[in-house]
């Protein structure tokens, strides 16, 4: 298992793979972790890139997605996961965790370390998760906007990508408000938007892309329209489709049912041809590398 160098070279090339892909019309694969196991079971199932999931974060320690943790908590997590994988990490950072000038540090410490890019929403801090029903407010286009604006300004490196998010569809808003947001926040400096929405079927977002006219790079979050496949999202324009927390969901499965089975049975004897092997464990740790350098 090969450990992740941070140098400046490494971290631009992991982001230059993006908008390479972006411009050459190849569709990013990207899966949802929380920690660096996490974002290396992604790596080796094939996808092209890692979400540091806002929602498997806060999960992870307990907690719902609230805004209820900060942007430490959310940095350390997308810091390990960047160190364990090669392939690029992109950032949930929610509302940027305050105002503009939050946007901007948030810009600075992620992009110091080392992560792809960075997803800021227009909803009001503090949010609450997208798929909750009370409490989705956004801001005006011109605040968020603004703190586009100063994220932009405090960008580092020109491979890095800022994502911004619309909620629009989240809070019942039609499809002209979607595009007239985008619009805006490509105007203040966004790389790529990402168009989100909690509809049973694709047809919001596929209605968006027909008006777009492929302006700038389209994300999608296909959480609730689980049945619109990577073919129908390249033939639509998209640029990345990301399963945001499809990973942790199935983890919770797998582990609650092994652990009621070792209960009920009272030994791990049927469960172990079926869990991964201390083995297996040792190898996406990165045992032999460790071991190498201690010798």
């Amino acid at each position: 298992m090969t450990v992740v160098s941070n140098s400046y070279v490494e971290t631009s090339s992991r982001a230059l793979v993006l908008r390479d892909a972006f411009e050459s019309g190849r569709l990013v694969k990207v899966a949802g972790a929380h920690d660096g196991l996490s974002a290396r079971l992604a790596m080796e199932a094939g996808f092209d890139a890692v979400w540091a999931s806002g929602l498997e974060i806060s999960a992870a320690q307990g907690l719902p997605d609230v805004s209820l943790l900060g942007m430490a908590e959310y940095l350390a997590g997308a810091t390990a996961m960047q160190q364990a994988v090669s392939i690029p990490v992109v950032a949930d950072c929610d509302t940027g965790f305050g105002g503009s000038l939050n946007a901007a540090y948030t810009m600075r410490r992620y992009e110091g370390a080392g992560v792809a890019g960075i997803c800021i929403e227009d909803k009001i801090f503090p949010k609450r998760n997208s798929f909750l029903d009370a409490g989705q407010k956004l801001l005006e286009t011109d605040e968020f906007g603004s703190k586009l604006e100063a994220a932009k300004k405090a960008q580092a490196r020109p491979e890095t990508l800022l994502i911004a998010r619309t909620e629009a569809f989240i809070c019942g808003m039609g499809v002209d408000e979607a595009l007239r947001r985008c619009h805006q926040y490509v105007d203040a400096g966004a790389d790529a938007v990402l168009v989100h929405s909690k509809s049973a079927e694709a047809g919001e977002v596929v209605s968006f892309m027909r008006q777009w006219q492929h302006r700038a790079p389209v994300v999608i979050v296909p959480t609730t329209y689980a049945d619109f496949s990577v073919q129908e999202a390249q033939e639509a324009g998209i640029s990345m489709v990301i399963y945001a927390n499809q990973g942790m969901r199935a983890s919770v499965k797998a582990v609650r049912d092994t652990w009621a089975v070792v209960l009920a049975e009272g030994s791990t004897a049927s469960v172990e041809p079926h869990i991964a092997t201390v083995k297996d464990i040792f190898s996406l740790s990165g045992i032999d590398h460790w071991l190498g350098d201690d010798k």
